[in-house]
């Protein structure tokens, strides 16, 4: 295996134990439990595992209900609704099955399951749910807003958190989560708006998660952002087994890396990594109701 394709070395642990708030063990090489070992040995001691369609939801919740360190998120990812709906692979997220048209009908199906799934005790959220224009064209925006908006009705149905997929949507994020209400705890998920964003969302009360991108050379808006972002409003997440933090780019992420993205937030925040890490695991308990 090359060097470029080998996983990143544990990095030196954290002194303050921290929450993955956001990652997708299904997708990634090994075993659930050699995961949760490694995250534990850097002092990431909880991860939320995220649903992206109704077998990832399944697992999730599967999952959580078999590790005490592992809480679920069960979701439609938005582009799985168009898929659902249109029959189109293009529109894919991270699964890329090839499906017929299944109509709304087929949509409606599909969220009564995550409806149950979010009934279940180890299910703490219902995501990842939004908008994404950067794979799904117009012909899927329908589809995407339907389903987001049943998801905000779940959530709050259920007393669940809400976990946010923005791609390229920022402006219609924010308007469906006005117009539906959003849930108590709401989370934007591998934050990706501006400054400007982030001070809307720490007015509303939203949760901004930040990911292995803050410290991609050419991210500097979003470091922007996280400098703009309240304290008691940040957290930190993988999005594993993507957004490797730097200087591991490319290569495979994991709940382990954690600590790498957390130090440069850290320094973005001018504060000390202790500081920061408390800071982001009460932030985390408080997000998702552990």
């Amino acid at each position: 295996m090359s060097s470029k394709s080998a996983p990143p070395p544990l990095p030196e642990p954290l002194r303050v134990p921290v929450a993955d708030s956001h990652t997708h063990l299904d997708m990634q090489e090994g075993t659930v439990e050699e995961a949760l070992a490694r995250a534990a040995a850097v002092g990431v001691t909880t991860v939320v595992q995220v649903g992206c369609d109704i077998e990832g939801s399944r697992w999730a919740a599967r999952t959580a209900a078999a590790h005490d360190a592992v809480h679920a998120a069960v979701a439609l990812h938005p582009n799985e609704a168009p898929r659902i709906v249109l029959g189109d692979p293009g529109n894919g997220g991270p699964r890329q099955t090839v499906r017929p048209p299944g109509g709304d009908a087929a949509l409606d199906a599909a969220l009564a399951e995550i409806d149950a799934l979010a009934a279940l005790p180890q299910v703490l959220a219902v995501g990842e749910t939004g908008l994404d224009y950067f794979r799904t064209g117009e012909d899927g925006v329908a589809a995407q807003e339907r389903s987001f908006r049943a998801h905000i009705e779940i959530a709050k149905r259920h007393g669940k958190a809400l976990v946010i997929h923005d791609r390229d949507a920022h402006a219609d994020v924010l308007r469906v989560l006005a117009e539906e209400g959003a849930p108590e705890r709401t989370v934007f998920h591998c934050y990706s708006g501006d400054a400007d964003m982030a001070k809307v969302c720490a007015e509303a009360g939203y949760y901004m998660s930040f990911a292995g991108n803050v410290t991609f050379k050419n991210a500097q808006p979003l470091r922007d952002a996280l400098a703009a972002a309240p304290r008691e409003l940040i957290l930190v997440e993988t999005d594993a087994p993507f957004l490797t933090p730097a200087p591991y780019r490319g290569r495979p992420n994991a709940p382990y890396l954690i600590p790498v993205t957390l130090r440069a937030m850290a320094a973005v925040k001018g504060l000390d990594e202790d500081t920061l890490a408390a800071a982001v695991a009460a932030n985390t308990a408080e997000a998702f109701g552990y």
